[in-house]
């Protein structure tokens, strides 16, 4: 039997899929594999609930964890001094990264995972350095 692929989702990648916006479909097929181990930090459900909550949908950030529950990811919500240093450290190394999206790269690292992402912006030098994989969705 072939080793479970972990994928750690930030908060872009499930906006997507909420909004229905390019890349959807990319987080459908991933989320839909059975042989998927799909992640997610609290930090990153936050910065989704935010984002929903900014744009009004009220009725999707009210229901998040049924949501992802749904999806099938697991909603990591500890945060154990290994992971919160890895995340500092990006954060220090890669200024303009922001802090949230230092959670999931410390998750994916920590899991051995792939970050999946529609953040060029921010990520694409740090998939250039080869800090963790990482899966654009667009």
């Amino acid at each position: 039997m072939a080793a479970e692929s972990v994928f750690v989702f930030d908060s872009c990648a499930l906006i997507a899929i909420l909004e229905d916006e390019p890349g959807a479909g990319v987080v459908e097929e991933l989320l839909q594999e059975p042989a998927h181990r799909c992640l997610l930090h609290a930090v990153n459900a936050c910065e989704v609930y935010y984002d929903l909550s900014r744009r009004g949908n009220t009725a999707d950030a009210d229901t998040l964890e049924a949501i992802f529950a749904e999806y099938g990811l697991e909603l990591i919500e500890t945060l154990p001094p290994d992971l919160w240093r890895i995340a500092g450290k990006l954060k220090a190394e890669w200024r303009r990264v922001a802090l949230a999206d230092c959670f999931a790269l410390a998750l994916a690292i920590q899991e051995e995972g792939t970050l999946v992402t529609s953040d060029h912006r921010e990520l694409d030098r740090l998939a250039e350095a080869g800090v963790c994989p990482i899966l654009f969705i667009r």
